[in-house]
């Protein structure tokens, strides 16, 4: 299954496959796809490791880099805040609320509290500042990237910049028409239409409606589907819609090569799609998750609100590594707090395999479903 993007990526399948595990971008790309770096959670130095483990791994084909620069976010006017001006904004109230709850579900703390959770709040806070940014930029811009993307909004316009002079493209995710438009304005080359099913930060628009739409509006821009899309017939129907292509997260979840929790792959083996909401309680901004015990709590209207990002992100990265460290340690308050990003696909997630299978098969079932809808010859 070849597309015009195929031809432009270097790529010999039309899936862009986004995930924060380095091992799953190299197999994808080595087998034929593009695989994409979710580095939000980073550092610098961390990114140009993981950089050169997936240009050896992947046998030097092709894969890019996911940045989350957003566009609103507290502090962004001094180009984000340090971690004491963060913390200092952060409601006392919010704060005994994540202990009560850490507490009711009889959640140990870390090993090391004071210099582990420090650190953990820093990647939280900090990570997606645009002095962040800047510096991860320019790292990714030190290997041989072929896309950078940002995942919140239009990147900065120097970035822009700065990679189409090294050749380097653009790519931005949109969750409505009125972003698409905006990005082309920017200058971004590669847009993708990501639906309201889609796991993590989305919209609220649905994949089969909004993908035509952007489509239309972007043209010649080239457009990737995402939202929900993890077959080959998915894929199929993406080609149809106008995409050139699908962007795909959560079906790498599942993955032999995801650094998944083994807790949360269970769980979403035995999840159906209605298993998932979009929630703020996460990141502080609406993003579709695993609904567990901590999205109930924060869901509650007679407990506090979801702080901004990324005050919130910042609030309760700590919890989130005591949970993951309780839930593994077969504690039953972790595994039910326990969650992740992960789109309403979820449903069709039955087997743990690896990732050059999952590409493979998709693309054989895509090419079935192109021959039965449109015979050839």
């Amino acid at each position: 299954m070849r597309t015009a993007i195929c031809d432009e990526y270097g790529i010999d399948i039309p899936v862009f496959a986004f995930s924060h595990s380095r091992a799953v971008v190299a197999a994808v790309s080595k087998a034929g796809g593009f695989g994409v770096l979710g580095a939000a959670s980073m550092t610098p130095d961390e990114l140009d490791r993981a950089l050169h483990f997936i240009a050896k791994e992947s046998d030097g084909k092709p894969f890019g880099v996911d940045f989350i620069i957003p566009e609103k976010y507290v502090g962004r006017e001094q180009g984000g805040l340090d971690m004491q001006a963060l913390q200092q904004l952060i409601p006392q109230g919010h704060r005994d609320f994540v202990e009560t709850l850490l507490d009711t579900y009889h959640v140990p703390p870390l090993p090391d509290a004071s210099r582990d959770g420090e650190n953990i709040a820093s990647r939280a806070g900090l990570g997606m500042a645009h002095k962040r940014a800047e510096q991860m930029a320019d790292v990714a811009l030190s290997h041989q990237v072929k896309l950078i993307v940002n995942a919140l909004g239009v990147p900065p316009a120097h970035i822009i910049e700065r990679a189409h002079r090294q050749g380097v493209r653009v790519g931005a995710l949109v969750g409505a028409v009125k972003h698409a438009i905006k990005q082309k304005a920017a200058g971004v080359d590669l847009i993708v239409a990501q639906g309201f099913e889609a796991g993590g930060h989305t919209g609220e628009i649905a994949t089969m409606v909004l993908a035509p739409q952007v489509v239309d509006v972007v043209a010649p821009t080239p457009v990737l589907c995402a939202g929900g899309i993890a077959s080959g017939r998915q894929l199929a129907a993406a080609l149809a819609l106008g995409a050139q292509g699908a962007w795909t997260g959560s079906v790498w979840l599942m993955t032999q090569e995801a650094e998944t929790h083994p807790v949360v792959k269970e769980k979403f083996i035995n999840a159906t799609s209605s298993d998932t909401l979009r929630s703020r309680s996460s990141t502080g901004k609406p993003a579709r998750q695993l609904r567990s015990a901590w999205t109930d709590a924060w869901e509650d209207p007679n407990n506090p609100d979801p702080l901004p990002m990324p005050l919130h992100g910042t609030l309760v990265a700590q919890a989130r590594r005591r949970i993951a460290i309780d839930a593994t340690q077969g504690g039953e308050g972790g595994k039910q707090l326990i969650n992740y990003f992960v789109g309403q696909s979820v449903g069709m997630f039955k087997e743990i395999r690896p990732a050059a299978e999952v590409l493979r098969e998709m693309n054989d079932e895509c090419d079935a479903v192109l021959r039965r809808i449109a015979p050839r010859g």
